[in-house]
């Protein structure tokens, strides 16, 4: 919608009376004690993502609402929406007695479409993106006379969210350096820096970005607004091609600096809300978590005051598996790397020995575990193996592979390498001509250090592994998947050893899917 131009004293007198709390909770500010002592500087948490709809997106909607009169409520209101502002338009409209229609996009994660449902909406999917279902949604506006509450270029809307800065002033009068602060299409920023800058002007705005969702941070550069091509998805919450007209006025004279982050960072803080809240925030709601860790690591900081806003906990069971992958690497507490290992009796071993020596680079003795390990034979000469490794402090990933090499395990590191991290690491395997004679076997080993050793050192020296795959799964066993050449002549010995060995186990030989995807 086209508005006035509102001052930052306008935008201070609307948020001042903005209505919100009919739906809205004011949100609990609460430290990060975990990574505050981790970072040297003091994390705060603005929880939005305890409201109703477990996000922010509820006040702007509320307030925009509140305010249309009676004959416009009994039309009803319409929205475009990614999840978290159709679920906030969704529930106002309930509590104000108005219908609601929802335009989403085809692609909206399922647990957002379910919670807007159930809150009365009526979804209606259109599109893949939200561009798409703003376009829809506009038409069907002018079809039903509805009333159209944009999700962020919208005063009223702008006002809602900006009562999260007021909350978080009021709840915390000490020192405050910076309030990190997630950036979709600016409705967030523009309240949260307006209120702030008027109250407390001393205070660091700082917006936050994917590198893949960028459009304000080029608009800032540019000076105008920049339409991006494309978007990523993962945090779809801030995916937004053209940030609004209104929020980029409103909002980019007010932002002191900007920080992009990308999807492991944004993984890793996810790990770090929960471990400090048990909490599990979506990928918009991590944004300003991973750019406090990046802007400490830039600015090397400490004893500063940092407030980050969770906006939102919408998050899809199964993209946990992929944070969980992620985070780890994003932390830097794992490194991935593609070694080379001679084809011949011993060299498994002495590389284990290997990993097992490997110094303290960051100083400490750092308890180093094996997180991954995926071979299968298909070179008469040298083996090719997928390795995971814990790490103690960041960047150690390099000097691990300068020291295998010295070692002569030929060794290139993939931590940072986007196709093995996706693909290449659930791919290692296939049919080979060279596992004559073999059997094959799932295992559960203790997960305590010697566990494989045990196993290299029982196992009949004539046998070759042509096959293994192991993941830490967070459990206290692993499951291991193991291919041993064994001639058919010592098959009573090969039982012997499996009983010595004592680890519960099921031979898979027969197995069909074996036979499809690995047996030549």
């Amino acid at each position: 919608m086209k508005s006035p131009h509102l001052t930052p004293l306008d935008y201070l007198k609307k948020i001042l009376t903005a209505r919100v709390y009919d739906v809205a909770v004011e949100s609990a500010l609460e430290p990060a004690h975990e990574l505050s002592a981790r970072l040297n500087n003091t994390v705060l948490l603005k929880r939005e993502d305890q409201q109703a709809v477990h996000s922010f997106k509820l006040r702007g909607a509320y307030n925009k609402m509140a305010h249309l009169s009676p004959a416009h409520l009994k039309k009803g209101v319409i929205c475009a929406s990614a999840g978290n502002h159709a679920q906030g338009v969704a529930l106002s409209a309930q509590r104000l007695g108005a219908r609601a229609v929802i335009v989403m996009p085809t692609t909206t994660p399922q647990v957002k479409v379910d919670a807007v449902r159930g809150f009365g909406g009526e979804v209606v999917l259109f599109g893949d993106s939200y561009s798409d279902a703003y376009g829809h949604a506009v038409e069907l506006e002018k079809q039903q006379g509805l009333t159209f509450v944009h999700p962020f270029d919208d005063p009223d809307v702008i006002a809602g969210q900006g009562t999260i800065g007021m909350e978080l002033l009021r709840q915390h009068q000490g020192r405050l350096d910076a309030v990190f602060v997630a950036i979709g299409g600016g409705g967030l920023i523009a309240g949260v820096a307006n209120y702030i800058k008027a109250v407390r002007p001393e205070i660091k705005v700082i917006g936050v970005q994917m590198n893949d969702s960028d459009a304000f941070v080029q608009s800032v550069a540019a000076q105008k607004r920049v339409t991006l091509s494309d978007v990523g998805l993962f945090s779809d919450g801030t995916a937004v091609k053209l940030v609004g007209e209104e929020t980029f006025r409103a909002a980019s004279g007010l932002v002191d600096d900007y920080v992009r982050v990308d999807t492991d960072a944004v993984c890793a803080a996810i790990k770090d809300v929960f471990v400090d809240t048990r909490s599990i925030v979506e990928p918009a709601g991590a944004l300003a978590v991973a750019a406090i860790k990046q802007y400490v690591a830039t600015h090397k900081t400490k004893g500063e005051t940092y407030a980050a806003i969770l906006c939102g906990a919408n998050m899809n069971f199964d993209r946990l598996r992929f944070v969980a992958e992620r985070a780890e690497v994003g932390e830097e507490r794992e490194a991935l790397f593609a070694v080379t290992i001679p084809e011949e009796r011993g060299s498994f071993r002495r590389f284990c020995e290997v990993i097992g020596d490997l110094p303290a680079f960051g100083g400490a003795k750092t308890l180093r575990n094996v997180t991954e390990f995926n071979y299968r034979i298909s070179d008469a000469r040298k083996a090719h193996v997928f390795v995971g490794l814990t790490t103690g402090t960041r960047g150690e990933s390099g000097k691990i592979a300068a020291h295998l090499s010295r070692h002569r395990f030929e060794t290139l590191d993939l931590t940072h390498d986007d196709l093995a991290k996706e693909h290449i690491r659930h791919m290692v395997g296939g049919h080979s001509l060279l596992a004559e004679d073999e059997r094959l076997l799932r295992f559960i080993f203790p997960e305590r250090p010697g566990a494989l050793l045990k196993f290299l050192n029982l196992m009949r020296p004539g046998w070759n592994i042509s096959l293994f795959h192991y993941r830490n799964q967070g459990a206290d066993y692993g499951r291991i998947l193991v291919g041993l050449q064994v001639p058919k002549s010592e098959s009573g010995e090969f039982d012997a050893f499996l009983t010595t060995l004592g680890y519960p186990y099921v031979e898979e030989t027969a197995n069909p899917v074996y036979r499809m995807f690995l047996q030549s």
